[in-house]
């Protein structure tokens, strides 16, 4: 394919902005909800600062991606610049994330088509129905995720034309439901809105908001920290960077947090003139289901619900797609199972997406499908993995100086934006014990499946020490260990200077000790140099475990080494492992393929 053609073929910004786009507005049908139940008034000013940290959360994200423009979001830009174990952390809490996130948008997807039905069955004088239809949501929430468990099991995956429709009768749905909505305002004599004055500002007795919570600033805090939720799917187009042009990502952040200051504090205004304290807590989970209704009876309420089911039900598509590769490539970097890689000849994988939709199953069951549960273990999540990525940032900059950036965030940014995120965590460990109780016994399990994994080598040293008594598994283990260190890498490595680092990181972030270091073309004499470390290293004891080999390729490094060499040895691209890219070297990080930078 040339290069003009691949190109042609990547993602503007308009479809790439639909993509993102679908999973971060789709927050808007429950996050306003969320915000006036614990924010009362002060519900809009709460979405506006959340649109604040997105603001700074765009420059750190900026700076990682632009630099290492790979698929895979956290986790792949945090193996490049800091550590496998760090990495592997942010991508349990990634899956994490998409679990809840799934979850959340297939419950509320179909809360949203329930308040329909039930109107419309009222309306027909079929209230009996109409009463059996929350008895039912579960089931029902347990089909959706089944039915696109299978969808992508078959190969079906969601495209940039289809999601496309989908965001632009998003768009023109919140649009007119606000139009409808100020309409509504207009014309009323404001007396909703006074009710919720008075409930926010009510004593503790009277069931006051702010009395509640213990003071305003109190208030204003756990509120933020729920309503964080409202930026979730802003790592989103970081999952797809390589499919989109170029100078596309850094439009889709600005497009998206567009979208979030706008939509999301102008909705809450409009529920808040439009619903009363009672009605907005009773109907928190299809919110906009509910002010439409009023608004502007069951045409707008089945517009609205149809609407919500179709972009929340992309959402679950799309989490079912993105973790699908994020699993892929944890394990393929030998953080989780290997066989889970494992693809059918429709090119998905199965056994990731039946793990998942088992996860899915299991956090349903017990939370209850509850959205706050459900939306404390999302935030959770998805703000550590926010925080990790803002972390590694920081240490982006002391570990990889010269690493190519086209973008520098300023660190006072990055600074604020992990506080923020980090508070968050905080206030949501405050709101409901619950959250943690959720989120650490999912967390717990998987990190230590992965920590096994990473350091799998130490585990079966440890093993074998205990188990020589049982002939049949000590040599099962020592098989398995002979296995692990065998697996093999290889390095292309420029300076002398740069091979005790680059050994000292294997060491530390690998099991293999089989590694073949690779140097191309220079006018420097450090073939050579390396050619004579070598064997000093194995006399003075230095990583005496390694078995290292030496290869000299008589040509300039650049892409078209790196995919030659990968195909010649018929090895993925991750099985390579490079220094830093330089702003001297003509090509950028994205062309060499997926190698991992390690020094």
């Amino acid at each position: 394919m040339s290069k003009k053609k691949e190109h042609s073929t990547k993602l503007g910004q308009f479809f790439a902005t639909a993509i993102c786009g679908n999973d971060i507005l789709s927050s808007a049908l429950y996050v306003s909800g969320i915000a006036a139940v614990f924010a009362g008034v002060y519900a809009p000013l709460v979405l506006l600062a959340v649109a604040v940290v997105l603001f700074f959360y765009r420059t750190v994200y900026r700076e990682v991606v632009e630099a290492l423009p790979i698929n895979g979001g956290a986790y792949n830009a945090l193996l490049n610049g800091t550590s496998k174990t760090i990495a592997a952390t942010a991508g349990v809490m990634t899956i994490l994330s998409y679990v809840a996130t799934s979850v959340i948008s297939a419950k509320t997807a179909v809360e949203y088509l329930f308040k329909f039905l039930e109107q419309l069955l009222r309306n027909t004088n079929n209230s009996i129905l109409a009463d059996q239809l929350p008895t039912i949501v579960i089931p029902i929430v347990i089909l959706v995720l089944l039915i696109f468990a299978i969808i992508v099991i078959s190969g079906v995956k969601d495209s940039a034309k289809v999601a496309t429709v989908i965001f632009v009768f998003h768009i023109f749905t919140l649009i007119s439901f606000i139009v409808f909505g100020f309409i509504f305002i207009i014309n009323s004599d404001g007396s909703i809105y006074q009710l919720n004055l008075i409930k926010t500002f009510a004593s503790h007795d009277n069931g006051g908001i702010i009395a509640q919570h213990g003071g305003l600033l109190q208030t204003l805090f756990l509120a933020f920290s729920a309503c964080l939720l409202g930026v979730s799917g802003f790592e989103s187009s970081a999952n797809f960077v390589e499919e989109q042009k170029k100078e596309v990502f850094k439009k889709t952040l600005r497009n998206m947090l567009i979208g979030v200051a706008i939509f999301n504090p102008i909705i809450a205004f409009v529920v808040l003139n439009l619903l009363s304290p009672s009605a907005i807590a009773n109907t928190k989970d299809f919110i906009l289901a509910e002010a439409a209704l009023k608004v502007g009876g069951i045409l707008l309420l089945a517009w609205i619900a149809i609407n919500a089911f179709t972009v929340l039900c992309g959402a679950v598509l799309t989490s079912y797609v993105g973790v699908s590769g994020l699993i892929k490539r944890m394990s393929l970097d030998n953080c989780l199972p290997t066989f889970l890689a494992k693809e059918n000849r429709n090119g998905s994988h199965p056994r990731i997406i039946i793990g998942f939709f088992l996860l899915c199953l299991s956090i349903l069951l017990l939370t209850g499908g509850d959205l706050f549960s459900l939306a404390g273990v999302y935030t959770i999540s998805f703000l550590g993995v926010m925080s990790l990525f803002a972390a590694g940032n920081i240490v982006l900059r002391k570990t990889r100086k010269d690493l190519k950036r086209p973008y520098h965030a300023p660190l006072v940014f990055v600074i604020i934006a992990l506080l923020a995120t980090l508070g968050g965590i905080i206030g949501n460990s405050i709101i409901e014990v619950r959250y943690d109780f959720y989120f650490l016994g999912y967390f717990i399990p998987a990190i230590a499946l992965v920590y096994g994994i990473i350091y799998k080598k130490d585990v079966i040293r440890f093993l074998m020490k205990y188990t020589k008594s049982f002939k049949g598994i000590h040599k099962q283990l020592q098989y398995a260990y002979l296995r692990t260190i065998n697996n093999k890498f290889y390095v292309f490595i420029h300076h002398a200077n740069r091979l005790h680092k680059t050994l000292d990181y294997i060491n530390r972030n690998e099991n293999s000790w089989n590694v073949t270091l690779i140097h191309c073309r220079d006018n420097e004499g450090q073939r050579e140099k390396i050619q004579s470390l070598i064997p000093t290293l194995k006399e003075s004891g230095t990583f005496p475990e390694f078995k290292l080999d030496f290869e000299y390729l008589d040509e300039e490094f650049g892409p078209d080494v790196v995919y030659r060499y990968a195909k010649k040895r018929r090895i993925n691209a991750n099985k390579i492992f490079i220094g830093s890219i330089h702003d001297t070297h003509l090509f950028d990080y994205a062309d060499l393929g997926g190698v991992r930078i390690i020094s």
